[in-house]
């Protein structure tokens, strides 16, 4: 037990080391300026200055001052940041270095701390076809620390995938609109067009998908066993067939293409990021997006 802890603080460690370093040298500005605050508020009065905007002008204090003076306004920055992370059977596959699952939590945890730069809360609900962990938000390193641990160490009850639970439990949880970052790899689920449509109208929805190189293209190695993740169920593939392989590619791109209309039908933003990869590049172009959006 003493070892299962002491290896878990140092996963936990390496993790908030390369984290923290992308979402405080990387993410920052795209993160801040990505996601806006509630509002604008009344901060103070000051001097007119050069290149200030007229429509600012407090009349009141100038005509008492004799001097012009300004009305100056700050964003409303404090946000709440929800992170739906899907922990179903399929996530644990992974042909490469890392996991489906894996790379979900150093995503999830690079968002959060994000978070815990710009002063907003972060939450965390962690779902297969149940809520399986649910942690309110809040704001500090302590609470993004907690959050990462459980990320990292929490064994899931179920192994099958539901999405509309996750945005369900966000809805029913969040009363106040705040930002949803839905992070799964978007296979096996019941269909969640409706629940998805609805969670974007209540909050500020962002999809980000996690895949693996083999998903979406089978290797020719001859007769592979493969089993489902979620069912348990076991099948035989011929890869040295070419039509399997590409009845398989078929099939990827068809998902591919359904997920894009969905969420494109819904006004969610959408990234597809595959375990092959470094994820800090195409989080960066999906921030820069929303900052030209």
């Amino acid at each position: 037990m003493m070892m299962e802890t002491t290896e878990l603080l140092k996963r936990v460690r390496r993790i908030e080391i390369k984290t923290r370093h992308l979402s405080n040298q990387v993410l920052a500005g795209e993160y801040h300026s990505a996601f806006k605050g509630r509002g604008m508020s009344f901060a103070e009065v000051r001097e007119y200055r050069a290149g200030d905007d007229v429509r600012d002008i407090d009349w009141n204090v100038t005509a008492r001052t004799s001097r012009p003076h300004i009305k100056v306004f700050e964003e409303e920055r404090e946000l709440t940041v929800m992170l739906l992370v899907d922990v179903s059977g399929s996530l644990d596959f992974g042909s490469e270095e890392k996991s489906q699952r894996e790379l979900a939590t150093e995503i999830a945890a690079t968002l959060a701390f994000s978070s815990l730069n710009n002063n907003d809360k972060v939450g965390l609900v962690m779902f297969t076809d149940k809520v399986e962990r649910y942690i309110p938000p809040q704001k500090g390193k302590k609470h993004v620390l907690h959050i990462l641990r459980e990320l990292l160490s929490y064994e899931p009850q179920h192994k099958a995938t539901n999405i509309n639970v996750g945005l369900e439990f966000l809805m029913q949880t969040q009363r106040k609109r705040s930002i949803g970052f839905l992070l799964s790899d978007f296979i096996d689920s019941p269909d969640f067009v409706k629940s998805l449509s609805m969670g974007a109208k209540r909050h500020d929805v962002v999809a980000v998908q996690v895949c693996d190189k083999r998903l979406m293209e089978l290797p020719n190695v001859g007769l592979m066993k493969m089993e489902d993740a979620e069912t348990g169920k076991t099948v035989y593939v011929d890869t040295s067939s070419s039509k399997v392989r590409e009845a398989h590619r078929r099939w990827w791109l068809q998902l591919e293409a359904k997920l894009d209309s969905d969420f494109r039908k819904s006004a969610v933003d959408y990234v597809s990021i595959s375990t092959a990869q470094d994820f800090v590049a195409p989080l960066q172009a999906l921030l820069a997006r929303r900052k030209q959006a």
